[in-house]
């Protein structure tokens, strides 16, 4: 496999840097690097490539050493050799910063050990250690262009980013309490702490998901191959579930784990003290799996939940690292009685001025693309449904998102196949995790239309539908496909509640996972007698949104239709329909805050009402909470 460069060694001067196994493992993999590219070139550029070759095979560290040690050297030949040396090293120079995958790692027991350590004084560490080398690395280039008179003219420092890729605190593997079965699990070191670069676009093989994330009916952890020096291991918290990722470190797999760290938050190392064991490890880019193996197995007799991505190209896109990780929660969370939801879900506070007029002070996200409800019984013995997140991040499809939005997300972005055209994405924070965790009950409960028009003047939200007319539209699960799925854009297509991952049934009503499904069905009938109860104590309000999204693409609407509903051509509808929306969602969110605060004896100068919109991908729902950021302007950038 082609190899990534991992760093251990602690150097602080350009000579111990020169000397270091890190450096002499990078230059090898450089060298073979630019070998097998010169190898690739066509049949006329051969003589040049020979040539080049040859010199490569003849660079040594200690050559490079050599010059970094010496003044003045012997004669003018010499010289130009020399240079000709340091004009190679500043192309491994700049291929380390853009092609290169780097990851320095720190190994911290004393989190576990002695207390003296914590994540956070790890990360502050971590974070020192990762740029006191991208200092050194620059101040080693500029030694080496200086001693052979290439460091003439304007310096250009400040533009160059010499940061590893992930800077990463790791205690042993072996704190972690496994299963007998799968102590070997245990050797791979758990990163608990990080600091990445970002900023970074990474091209993957593949763009989209073509194969689905199902159940299978054997377990596809082959550990009798498994090497655990070809894995990296993360421990995450995805939602109340404690699931461990293990990323391959082959190119093509490696490049998931910066979007990994932006998207999920740590487990508490405190499970890990304390001996709590997992429940599911995720492995993505294993060499031992095949195709079949793609899908999520559940370990009844170890109570282990086992999710598997092979090493096949075509699986090598951050979206069989995201939605399999979910798909686990998911089906954990199902299994224990709770509704998953896939949603984008805010909290608002909405504060009250002295003429008792109620006005959004903050918006805060609590889940970008997937959530659960957990029935929790109040102290008026009255049952609500209590909402949590998943993700601090969100994987975000640059398809949709004005200038300005994109913008915003600069300096914090994770991004894959940004120059692939459609379905470019960037992984970046939105929320923290104090938000996913808030015992919030539901206040608005919206199932996201993205294809019927609206006409002006006429509402696009419908919140006072009963339950059952209302659940019709989360069974359905209609929306309109952007093209980044096997449905072409501007089709109509349906998934079973927004497809929970993984999907229960199929376009034709098909059952896909009768156990799960079965289970499903059971805690939503729990789920709609309470629901039921609290729209009738209007503490809850349940019905259809119109983004109105992907309506000017849908194949279904006429140019007569757009012209009717206030949209000069389809192309505004993308733009123009989520606003609508959004100032329709302000009015209600209103409404639903003077209603609650009328139950409160206490009657508070601020209230929280929290709002989950349902939908697949491209329903609108992070369109939507764009432009009503934009309408309200809580922040300034």
């Amino acid at each position: 496999m082609e190899l990534i460069l991992e760093i251990r060694d602690g150097c602080t001067t350009p000579a111990q840097l020169l000397r270091s196994l890190a450096f002499a493992r990078y230059l090898k993999i450089y060298k073979e690097a630019f070998i097998a590219d010169l190898n690739n070139r066509s049949e006329k550029q051969q003589p040049e490539a020979r040539h080049k070759i040859e010199f490569i095979k003849q660079v040594r560290a200690r050559d490079l050493i050599y010059i970094a040690e010496t003044e003045t050297f012997a004669n003018s030949d010499e010289e130009e050799t020399a240079r000709e040396l340091v004009r190679f090293m500043d192309g491994a120079f700049h291929h380390y910063r853009g092609a290169a995958y780097t990851r320095v790692v720190r190994l911290q027991n004393e989190v576990v050990s002695s207390g003296a350590e914590t994540p956070q004084t790890v990360k502050e560490k971590v974070t020192e250690k990762a740029q006191l080398l991208a200092d050194l690395i620059l101040d080693t280039r500029r030694l080496l262009l200086s001693r052979v008179g290439l460091d003439e003219g304007v310096r250009r420092s400040y533009g160059l980013d010499a940061s590893p890729n992930v800077a990463a605190g790791e205690i042993s593997g072996h704190y972690f309490n496994y299963p007998a079965e799968y102590a070997l699990l245990g050797h791979v070191p758990l990163t608990i702490a990080a600091d990445m670069k970002t900023g970074v676009d990474y091209t993957t093989p593949s763009n989209k998901r073509v194969k689905p994330f199902y159940e299978l009916d054997h377990n596809p952890l082959n550990l009798r191959d498994f090497n655990i020096e070809e894995w990296v291991s993360v421990p995450l918290r995805v939602g109340t579930s404690l699931i461990v990722a293990f990323i391959h470190k082959s190119r093509g797999c490696i490049e998931m784990e910066p979007g990994l760290l932006n998207l999920f938050p740590f487990a508490k190392v405190e499970d890990i003290i304390n001996g709590r064991a997992p429940d599911g490890v995720f492995f993505f880019g294993d060499p031992t799996a095949r195709e079949n193996d793609l899908g999520y197995y559940y370990d009844e007799a170890n109570n282990l939940l086992i999710g598997m991505v092979p090493n096949i190209d075509e699986l090598k896109y951050f979206g069989y690292v995201k939605k399999p990780v979910l798909t686990l929660h998911n089906v954990l969370a199902i299994f224990n009685g709770e509704l998953p939801l896939h949603c984008g879900c805010t909290r608002y506070a909405v504060g009250f001025n002295q003429d008792d007029k109620p006005y959004i002070a903050g918006m805060y996200i609590k889940a970008d693309d997937m959530g659960k409800i957990m029935l929790v019984k109040g102290e008026d013995n009255i049952t609500r449904p209590i909402f949590s997140g998943t993700e601090t991040g969100a994987f975000a499809c640059l398809d949709g998102f004005s200038a300005e939005a994109k913008l915003q997300m600069q300096g914090r972005e994770v991004g894959y196949n940004k120059h692939t055209g459609s379905n470019a994405r960037q992984i970046v924070p939105v929320t923290d995790v104090n938000e996913l965790f808030r015992d919030d009950p539901l206040d608005i409960l919206l199932y996201m239309n993205n294809f019927s028009l609206i006409e002006p003047g006429k509402p696009t939200i419908q919140s006072d539908m009963y339950i059952e007319d209302a659940l019709q539209h989360f069974r359905l699960g209609e929306r309109v496909a952007a093209g980044s799925t096997q449905t072409h854009r501007g089709a109509k297509e349906s998934s079973y509640w927004a497809n929970p991952f993984p999907l229960l049934k199929d376009k034709n009503g098909k059952i896909l996972h009768p156990k799960l499904y079965e289970k499903f069905a059971d805690n939503e009938k729990g789920f709609i007698g309470d629901m039921n109860i609290l729209i009738s104590r209007s503490e809850l309000k349940v019905g259809v949104a119109c983004s109105q999204l992907m309506a000017g693409v849908y194949e279904g609407n006429t140019d007569a239709d757009i012209q009717r509903c206030g949209y000069s051509n389809r192309d505004r509808v993308e733009q123009e329909g989520p606003v609508r929306l959004a100032e329709d969602l302000i009015g209600l969110i209103k409404t639903q805050a003077v209603e609650k605060r009328k139950r409160m004896q206490d009657k508070p100068d601020e209230v929280s009402i929290t709002v989950a919109l349902v939908g697949d991908s491209r329903t609108g729902k992070s369109e939507t909470a764009e432009k009503l950021e934009g309408i309200l302007r809580l922040q300034l950038v």
